[in-house]
Formats: C-alpha cells, structure tokens, sequence
C-alpha cells in the first residue's frame, strides 16, 4: 500500500514539474501562454545575460530589449528549438557567432535593431529559413554575400541606418525571393546597374537618404512588380527618361528633397490612376524644359501630394512660384497647346 502511495507521489510531483518548466518565466521578463507556443518578452535594462533560466522550452517568440545583454551564442538559442521569431532590439551587441542559428531551425524572423554591430560572419544566417531579417540602426560598414546561401528564402531585408557605402550584386542575386527591401539612411553613392536584377518579385525599394546623384537607365528594369519606390533626400539632379519604364504598378514613387532641375519627357507616361508622386523640395528651374512636367501636373494635381510646394527655384522672377500656376509665356514657351 505504502508502495501505491510513493508512486502516485512521484507521478504527480513529475507532472508538476513538467507543466511548471512548460509555464515558467524568466525573471524580469513577462510571459504569455498562447496555444501556438510560449512568448516571452524581456524589457529590464538592468537584464545582463541571455535568460536561459526559467525560459520556457516550448517558446516561440523571443524579445529582449533596451538591455545590457552584450553577447548571445548558439547555446542560448538550443534553450528554444521552437523559436520562430527572435527580436533584439537595443542590446548592445557587437559581434555574432558565426553558428548562432544553428539550433532553432524554425526561426523566420530575426531583428537585430539599435545593435552595436559593424559586421557579420560568413555564413551567420545560412543556418535558418529566414524570411525577415532587420539590422536597422547598427554600425555596418559592408554587406557581404557570404553571409547567405543561394537561392535564399528571405522576403524582408532591412539594413537602414547604418554605413553602407555600397551593395555587392553579388549578395543581392542570393535574394530571389526579396519583396520589401530598405537600404535608406546610408552612405550609398551609387549602385551597380545589375544589382536588383535578381528581385523579380520585389515591391517595395527604400533608397531614402542616401548620397545617390544619378541612376542607370535600366537600373529597374527587372522589377517589374515595384509598386512603392522612395529615393527621397538624395542627391539626384537629373533621371533617365526610361528610368519607370515597364514599372505598372507603381503607386507611389517619393523624389523629395534632391536637386532635380527638370524632368526629362515621357518620364510619368502611363501612369495608373492611383499613382501618387512627391516633389516637393527641390530647385526646379522654370523655363522651357519644364514643359513635360508643368503640363503632367495640370492635367494630373490629384496624383501629386504636397503640390502647392512644388515651386520654382528660378529665375529669380519665378522664384517661390507655384509650378501649376505658371502659364506657358512665363515658361518661355513659344507655343502653347490648349
């Protein structure tokens, strides 16, 4: 009998145990329980070290931020093989371990916001199916194509905020599945003209904030799918007629704050009807070669946000004037079509 008793004891303590290491949490961090899998949240500053202790082992979502953790290794990581989706924000790190992935071979989403990282080792995230990676706001100086595989499955790429001077093609053409990708608020200068040839099913191209003067005719020939383009605050002075050539779905396309002057003709033909352009901030010069783009706005103001601050640079007997309220004798033009 004493026998029957001990085992039942055990049976139950056993089963305790298990559903406490299943509904435990770190400490200072907070957890939830969803059925898809345990979701820890850790947000104390004074948070040192990577939480293994009391981490749940079905945890799926993983966020640490705004904390002193200054390092993470592979070992950290098997603590979670469930782990999906992995948020770092704010953490101090400088450096990765080139296995670091190894052992959470679910993991699609990886954020590595406000880091101190200046760059990444080879291979670091050929270890996962990922399908988003952020590094925004870190101190990356070079993108390497040695950090991928081929053919990877990635479909968000975020590397704004950080010191990029270029973009090797070469890592870009091991991204055929890219959708979003945001390169804004670097250094970048230029960008070689096979470099996107790759990202057939690319949407979303954020070049803003860059130090880019001119781009290739044929730069966006193969992104037929591009629906959002932002090139704003650059240093663009003049585009390529061609340059949206075959881009359909285009629907907003953000050219503030360059140094255009004019617009070269044909360059907003066929455009759709909820196509929508920003302009504003630029020294456009009002004479005769604004032509093409004085006679775009009047016919399409309702495609043209911030219209009214679309205003001539020059002359000076222009200056500050609206473009759309220009006539044609102003313009210089000698003959006007109504």
């Amino acid at each position: 009998m004493n026998l029957w008793i001990l085992l039942t004891f055990t049976a139950l303590a056993e089963c305790h145990y298990q559903k406490r290491g299943t509904h435990s949490c770190p400490d200072l961090c907070s957890c939830s329980f969803p059925p898809s899998g345990a979701e820890v949240v850790c947000s104390q500053g004074s948070l040192t070290h990577f939480p293994v202790h009391g981490l749940p082992s079905n945890t799926t979502r993983l966020s640490i931020q705004s904390s002193n953790l200054s390092s993470i290794t592979a070992s950290h990581l098997s603590a979670v093989p469930l782990l999906n989706n992995l948020q770092l924000y704010h953490c101090n790190l400088t450096s990765l371990p080139s296995d670091l992935l190894k052992d959470v071979p679910h993991l699609n989403t990886l954020d590595l916001t406000g880091n101190q990282l200046v760059r990444l080792p080879p291979n670091v995230l050929s270890h996962a199916s990922l399908r988003s990676l952020v590094l925004k706001n870190n101190l990356i100086e070079k993108a390497d194509a040695e950090w991928f595989n081929g053919n990877s499955s990635l479909t968000w790429l975020d590397l704004s905020g950080n010191r990029l001077t270029g973009v090797p093609a070469a890592l870009l053409h091991k991204l055929p599945n890219l959708e979003t990708l945001d390169l804004s608020d670097n250094n970048l200068q230029d960008l070689q003209p096979e470099a996107l040839r790759n990202l057939r099913r690319l949407e979303s191209l954020n070049l803003a904030g860059n130090k880019l003067s001119s781009l290739k005719p044929t730069i966006f020939t193969h992104n037929l799918k591009l629906s959002q383009l932002f090139l704003q605050e650059n240093q663009l002075r003049e585009l390529p007629a061609t340059l949206l050539q075959g881009l359909q779905h285009l629907e907003l396309l953000l050219l503030n704050q360059n140094q255009l002057q004019h617009f070269p003709s044909g360059l907003l033909d066929d455009r759709k009807s909820s196509f929508q352009i920003i302009l504003a901030g630029n020294p456009w010069v009002c004479d005769e070669r604004m032509e093409y783009l004085w006679k775009w706005l009047t016919v399409h103001p309702q495609n043209v946000l911030f219209l009214e601050d679309v205003t001539c640079a020059g002359p000076e007997v222009l200056k500050h004037r609206q473009v759309v309220s220009l006539t044609g004798a102003e313009l210089g033009l000698q003959k006007i079509q109504n």
